[in-house]
C-alpha cells in the first residue's frame, strides 16, 4: 500500500476506495482513457500504489456511476462518454448552483460576505503563485464557505456529487480558468453585496458554462469521439 508520500495524493486509508474512484473518474473525464480501454485490476493496484481491494470497490462504484462497464472476459472497460455526457453534467451543476446562489442572496449577511471574500483572496494568492494544488484546494474551500452559508445542505450535497465529475485538477493548473473564476467570484459577491439573486445565479452561472466550454475544448483536442474502441 502507498505511503503518505505518494506522488498521486492518495492520504487517507479509509476512503481509499473513493480516492481510486476519483482518480479513475477523472483519467476518463480528461479522455486519458478512452472508451472501451480495458482497466486491468492488477495494472491499476501497481500504478496506484494499493492492493487489488480499493481498485476492485472503485470499479464497482464506478460501474454504478456509469462510467465503467463490465465485459465478459475482459473485466471492466471504459464506458462511452458524449458531448451531450458532458453537457448535462454541467448543466446539473449550474441549475443546482444557481438554486443555491439565489436562495443565498435572500439572506447572506455582511460577515457571511467577509468570509467569502477572504476565500476569494486566498484563491487568488494560489492562482498567482501557480500552485495547482493550492488552486484546487482553495477553490473548493471557497464553495464549501458559499454552500455553508445557504443553508442548503442537501442540495448542497447533490451538487458535490455531480461536481465529482469535473477534472479539477485539469482547470486547477490553466492561468486562464483561474482568472476566469476569480471574476466570477468578484460578479458573484457583488450580487450578494446588492442582495440580487438574479445577479447572483448570472454570476455562477459563468463558471459552469466556462467550465463545460473548456473540457469540451480539451477532449475536442483528443481522440475520445473519433478512435476506435479496442
Amino acid at each position: 500500500m502507498a505511503s503518505n508520500s505518494t506522488p498521486l495524493g492518495l492520504r487517507r486509508r479509509p476512503q481509499l476506495s473513493e480516492e481510486v474512484a476519483s482518480i479513475l473518474r477523472h483519467k476518463i473525464m480528461k479522455a486519458e482513457l478512452l472508451p472501451g480501454t480495458p482497466i486491468r485490476m492488477d495494472e491499476t493496484a501497481v500504478e496506484l500504489g494499493v492492493s487489488v481491494t480499493p481498485v476492485r470497490e472503485a470499479l464497482l462504484m464506478l460501474r454504478g456511476e456509469g462510467m465503467v462497464d463490465s465485459a465478459p472476459h475482459r473485466g471492466y472497460v471504459v464506458a462511452d462518454l458524449s458531448r451531450t455526457d458532458v453537457e448535462d453534467i454541467f448543466w446539473l451543476q449550474g441549475e443546482a448552483a444557481a438554486k443555491i446562489a439565489r436562495r443565498t442572496a435572500g439572506m447572506i449577511g455582511d460577515e457571511d460576505i467577509d468570509v467569502l471574500v477572504a476565500a476569494v483572496d486566498r484563491l487568488r494568492e494560489a492562482v498567482v503563485s501557480g500552485d495547482a494544488t493550492a488552486v484546487a484546494e482553495t477553490e473548493f474551500d471557497f464553495h464549501r464557505a458559499h454552500n455553508r452559508i445557504s443553508a442548503s445542505s442537501k442540495l448542497a450535497w447533490f451538487l458535490r456529487s455531480a461536481t465529482r465529475y469535473t477534472p479539477y485538477q485539469m482547470y486547477a493548473a490553466d492561468p486562464g480558468w483561474g482568472a476566469a473564476t476569480l471574476d466570477s467570484h468578484r460578479r458573484l459577491i457583488e450580487a450578494y453585496r446588492a442582495r440580487d439573486p438574479k445577479a447572483a445565479e448570472a454570476a455562477i452561472r459563468l463558471q459552469f458554462a466556462d467550465g463545460a466550454q473548456r473540457l469540451l475544448e480539451h477532449l475536442n483536442s483528443t481522440d475520445i469521439w473519433t478512435h476506435k474502441k479496442p
